[in-house]
């Protein structure tokens, strides 16, 4: 069980940051476990400790990505362990787990010693290829080049993920962080010259792509490249191209670098929020799905200890599983648990009936482990039909009721998600009256702040906001894609305003191809102009925001007919921005009946 722990709670990134999400999570599977059983048939109080850990499980899981691995593990140990009888003394149980997660630890990193920086190497590899292929795809399709584009944003997100999710850690003049960080840099005049490309009729040679795919393999293998290969000569044909292609091959091939600005303004905003540990105490967000949790687990404890029922705690153990809001939508996942617990009690009945008792375990249980992560990629109801045959095979260790109990296995697993669609998401109108608008909204009025910054603060570097709105978009896409998952009414109006989150991508597209222009020549715009453009998007953004809130209609300030400008280098940013109030002309329900009746 502790092996399995360190496998949940692997985050897979660099060796640093895997030893702190490994611990850390098995730091608070201890002290649930010990709780837990220490609590173990206590009626009660059993209900009490649970409940209280519940709420605590909740609120520290707005802390992070390790905070939020750790209040699961903290609340499905302290479960296990007041729903089934532990072996020997109080404290043996969680030396045994430690000793299984440490075990997976010491697999986990031994490899830290001979590549130290191999995880964060292939990740800006990986960011070069992404690039490559951004530029390769420069067709007059669009669709091709959207999903290359948001490709790029993910493995840069990835990147810098990595290189500074532990830098306060690190030690002054980390040389291996601050080479790769001036190599991901050095990708941003490239990323910024493709928006630029295919509003053009400049084709891309091939041999630009293929010696950013040669860069990526010098990084990915830390060995520089000879000598640069000849390639198709840029430097008069497309000046832009050549001077970024240039710069990233000088990043690649230097032995060493300053540290450079993106580690200090790139990922600044990722510390701010509710994962500050003093927001804890005063963030709604973290109090509210603490509480919806210890409601859900409260009640559902509760009622094992009222009913008979033998070993119950799957009930509560469905229950942290299913609520889990940062994890996917919670609906959904109330759904595919029971579709994915139907087979996985077919594989466990046939494993608990056909595998004698013993030495036999090990072989299945390998088996069984080994489905765990080939069937997580392809959905949560993959994921449970994987791990339901494992968890059951190892509980049956302590248990030894065999394939008995598996009717009121599927039976605890419906409990649980009833409990869960019902006190933790159908009474909390927040759960599905979904804030995707509101959070879109936001995006908007942060593309009106890039266009005055680009385009109408002379020149000024804006790669930093454009970062941080690729990131915002990201995530957007990400709570669309959730949503969508959602009944109705959440569901369909995802399905209603996700257009826009598409548009939002091409205006910052668009104003980086816009402001590259500007930089070589091109006509500059008037300020004017500009702060009616800015002015346009940010009136939308207000509109959007009304309609997220239950506004009913756009009609009291209504969004003006798409604007005119005399400035030709504008011209594709004003369609842009008219395209956006067309759909946001289709979402006023007011509007909508008004065409209905029309039609009548």
């Amino acid at each position: 069980m502790g092996a399995l722990n360190g496998v949940t709670s692997d985050t897979q990134g660099g060796y640093r940051v895997r030893t702190l999400g490994i611990t850390v999570p098995q730091a608070a599977c201890a002290v649930g476990l010990t709780l837990g059983s220490l609590v173990y048939g206590q009626a009660w109080l059993t209900v009490t400790v649970v409940t209280c850990v519940a709420l605590l499980s909740g609120m520290i899981s707005a802390l992070g990505r390790i905070a939020s691995v750790s209040g699961l593990l903290l609340l499905l140990n302290t479960v296990v362990g007041a729903g089934l009888p532990m072996p020997g003394a109080w404290w043996l149980p969680a030396v045994l787990m430690t000793l299984g997660a440490l075990f997976y630890l010491a697999l986990a990193l031994v490899a830290w010693p001979l590549r130290p920086w191999a995880v964060e190497r292939a990740s800006v590899a990986h960011a070069y290829r992404a690039t490559a292929d951004l530029l390769a795809s420069r067709t007059p399709d669009t669709t091709d080049y959207d999903q290359t584009r948001r490709a790029l944003t993910e493995a840069l997100n990835r990147a810098y993920e990595l290189l500074l999710a532990d830098r306060g850690a690190s030690r002054e003049g980390d040389g291996g962080r601050t080479r790769l960080l001036a190599q991901l840099d050095a990708l941003a005049p490239l990323i910024e010259t493709a928006p630029t490309l295919l509003l053009s009729t400049r084709r891309v040679p091939a041999a630009v792509p293929q010696e950013l795919r040669d860069l990526a393999d010098s990084i990915a293998t830390g060995r520089q490249l000879a000598e640069r290969k000849a390639r198709t000569p840029l430097g008069r044909a497309d000046p832009i191209l050549a001077r970024g292609l240039e710069h990233a091959a000088a990043a690649v091939a230097a032995a060493h670098d300053s540290t450079p600005a993106a580690e200090k303004d790139s990922k600044a905003p990722a510390s701010a929020g509710p994962g500050r540990p003093r927001a804890l105490l005063i963030h709604q967000a973290s109090w509210r799905y603490g509480l919806r949790l210890a409601v859900c687990i409260g009640l559902a404890q509760t009622i094992i200890s009222l009913v008979p029922m033998p070993r119950s705690y799957w009930v509560p153990l469905t229950v942290t599983f299913v609520l889990k809001p940062d994890f996917g939508s919670v609906f959904s996942r109330s759904v595919l648990r029971v579709l994915g617990t139907l087979p996985g009690l077919a594989v466990a009945a046939l494993a608990l009936a056909a595998v004698p008792r013993g030495w036999w375990d090990v072989p299945t249980v390998i088996v069984l482990a080994a489905l765990v992560p080939l069937l997580t990629p392809r959905g949560y109801g993959h994921q449970t039909a994987a791990i339901t045959p494992l968890i059951l095979l190892l509980s049956d260790l302590l248990s030894n009721e065999g394939s008995t109990v598996l009717l009121a296995r599927l039976t605890d697993s419906v409990l649980g998600c009833a409990i869960t669609l019902v006190a933790g998401y159908l009474l909390w109108p927040e759960s599905w009256r979904s804030r995707v608008g509101a959070h879109l909204a936001d995006t908007v009025e942060d593309c009106a702040r890039y266009v005055e910054h680009s385009l109408g603060g002379a020149g000024t570097s804006s790669g930093a906001l454009r970062r941080g709105l690729y990131r915002d978009l990201s995530a957007v896409r990400t709570e669309f894609e959730r949503a969508l998952s959602e009944p109705p009414p959440a569901g369909i109006r995802a399905r209603a305003w996700w257009p826009l989150v598409g548009a939002a991508e091409r205006v910052v597209d668009m104003t980086t191809a816009i402001r590259i222009e500007i930089a070589h020549g091109s006509a500059v715009p008037g300020a004017e102009e500009v702060s009616r453009l800015s002015q346009r998007l940010r009136l939308l953004a207000d509109r959007l925001r009304g309609l997220s809130h239950g506004s009913s209609s756009l009609t009291a300030v209504s969004l003006p007919v798409p604007l005119s400008l005399p400035s030709a280098v504008l011209q594709p940013l004003s369609r842009e921005v008219a395209a956006m109030e067309e759909v946001a002309r289709g979402l006023d329900p007011a509007a909508a009946a008004s065409r209905r009746a029309r039609r009548r």
